[in-house]
C-alpha cells in the first residue's frame, strides 16, 4: 500500500495537482516587506534588501533593479529584469499615459502605439506633434525597426497583447522587456488609479505618485459621508448593430455610480462566463431595465459622442418612453474619459452633482454633458 501511495503522490506532484509549500518570492532576493496598496488587487510589490523590488502582475514577475546595482545571482529564469533608469518606453496601453504625465515622467516615453490624433491628452498629443514621441505601430503590428533604433527600455502593453503572443515574444527576443498592465481588471476606480504607484516606482517618482494618489482619494472622500441619493442610473452605449452595451454590476463604473450616491440599474449583471467588463443586451432587454431609471448616462468612449437627444433616439427609438428622457435627465460622457485615468474623481463628482442638483451648471461639470 505504501508503494501505491508513493506512486500516486509522485504522479500528482508531476501533474502539478498537489500544492507545494510556499516558496520564497524569488531566489537570490531577501524580501523585507510588502509595499502597502490600499485598493489595487491586480499587482503586488515586494520590497527587497538592497533597494530591489519584485513586482507581480497576474502570472508575470518583474525585478526592478536600482541604477548601478548588480543583478542578484541565482534568480529564477521567469523573472523579467527592469534595470533603472527605465527610458525610451514604448507605450501601447493608453490608460497608462495619464498616470505617467501626472508624476512628471512624460520624458520617459519615446514611442507610442497611438498616433497623435488619437490622443485626447494634450501633453501626449503635443509631444508627438513636436517629435519628442514617435509612433511605433499598434500592439499587433509594432514597427520593430523604430523600436530598436530608439533603444527602447520597456514596452508597456495591456492584455490585448495576449491575442498576438508572437509580438510579445519577438520584443523579448530583441531584449526589450514587456510589462502587461491589468488595471482594467480592477473593480474599483481608486484601485485603477493606484496603479500610478507602480509607475512611480519604476520611473523613480515614488513620492510624486503617492502624492497624486492621495490627492485623488481626498477629493472624493467627503462623498463617503453622504447618504444615497436614491437616484437610479443606467450607464450604456448603443452599438452600430443595434445592441446596448452596459457595464457589469461588479465593474468600476457601477462602483463610481454607487460612490456618487446612485443605484446602478444593472447591478445584477455580474458574470456571464468571461472576463469582459461589459454585457451586450438587446434593445428590448435594455429598455426593460432602464425605462424607469432616473438618470441615463451615455458612454461615448465606445461608439462616439451623441450630441443631441434626436441622435440618441435615432439609435434607439425605444428610449423615447424612458422616464429619464421624459424628464430631461440624459447625459453623455466625454470621449476622453478612458485616457484620463487619473481624473476619475471628476467623473464621480460630476455624477454626484447630476444626482443631487436638478440642473447643475455646465461650468461645474468636466466629463458629463446634458443631451437635449
Amino acid at each position: 500500500m505504501k508503494r501505491v501511495a508513493l506512486l500516486v503522490l509522485s504522479a500528482l506532484l508531476l501533474a502539478g495537482c498537489v500544492a507545494r509549500e510556499a516558496e520564497p518570492a524569488a531566489a537570490g532576493l531577501t524580501v523585507t516587506g510588502r509595499y502597502p496598496l490600499e485598493y489595487a488587487e491586480q499587482f503586488t510589490i515586494d520590497e527587497c534588501a538592497g533597494g530591489y523590488s519584485l513586482v507581480t502582475i497576474g502570472e508575470e514577475r518583474y525585478l526592478v533593479v536600482p541604477e548601478d546595482a548588480p543583478l542578484p545571482t541565482g534568480l529564477e529564469p521567469d523573472l523579467t529584469i527592469l534595470q533603472q533608469p527605465i527610458e525610451n518606453i514604448y507605450l501601447v496601453s493608453t490608460s497608462v499615459m495619464d498616470p505617467i504625465i501626472s508624476i512628471g515622467a512624460l520624458d520617459s516615453i519615446a514611442l507610442s502605439g497611438t498616433q497623435a490624433d488619437g490622443w485626447y491628452l494634450k501633453q501626449a498629443r503635443e509631444a508627438m506633434e513636436n517629435g519628442r514621441i514617435a509612433y511605433a505601430g499598434r500592439y499587433s503590428t509594432p514597427d520593430y525597426e523604430t523600436i530598436l533604433n530608439a533603444d527602447c527600455g520597456l514596452a508597456i502593453e495591456n492584455t490585448m497583447i495576449y491575442h498576438t503572443p508572437e509580438v510579445k515574444e519577438q520584443l523579448e527576443r530583441f531584449g526589450i522587456p514587456v510589462l502587461v498592465e491589468r488595471s482594467s481588471y480592477e473593480k474599483d476606480p481608486l484601485a485603477r488609479m493606484e496603479w500610478v504607484k507602480l509607475y512611480g516606482l519604476l520611473l523613480g517618482k515614488k513620492e510624486q505618485a503617492e502624492q497624486q494618489f492621495a490627492e485623488a482619494e481626498q477629493r472624493i472622500a467627503p462623498l463617503a459621508e453622504q447618504p444615497s441619493t436614491g437616484k437610479t442610473v443606467a450607464f450604456f452605449s448603443i452599438t452600430s448593430n443595434g445592441l446596448a452595451t452596459v457595464r457589469k454590476g461588479n465593474d468600476y463604473v457601477a462602483r463610481m455610480i454607487e460612490m456618487a450616491g446612485g443605484d446602478y440599474v444593472f447591478a445584477d449583471l455580474t458574470d456571464n462566463g468571461n472576463n469582459l467588463a461589459t454585457v451586450n443586451l438587446s434593445l428590448e432587454n435594455f429598455y426593460a431595465g432602464a425605462k424607469d431609471a432616473d438618470v441615463l448616462i451615455y458612454n461615448s468612449t465606445i461608439e462616439g459622442e451623441v450630441d443631441s437627444l434626436a441622435a440618441l433616439l435615432e439609435r434607439c427609438p425605444l428610449l423615447a418612453d424612458c422616464k429619464a428622457v421624459q424628464q430631461g435627465n440624459v447625459w453623455c460622457t466625454a470621449q476622453s474619459l478612458f485616457q484620463q485615468s487619473m481624473e476619475l474623481p471628476d467623473l464621480i463628482l460630476d455624477m454626484n452633482r447630476v444626482f443631487t442638483q436638478e440642473n447643475p451648471p455646465e461650468s461645474e461639470l468636466k466629463f458629463l454633458t446634458k443631451i437635449q
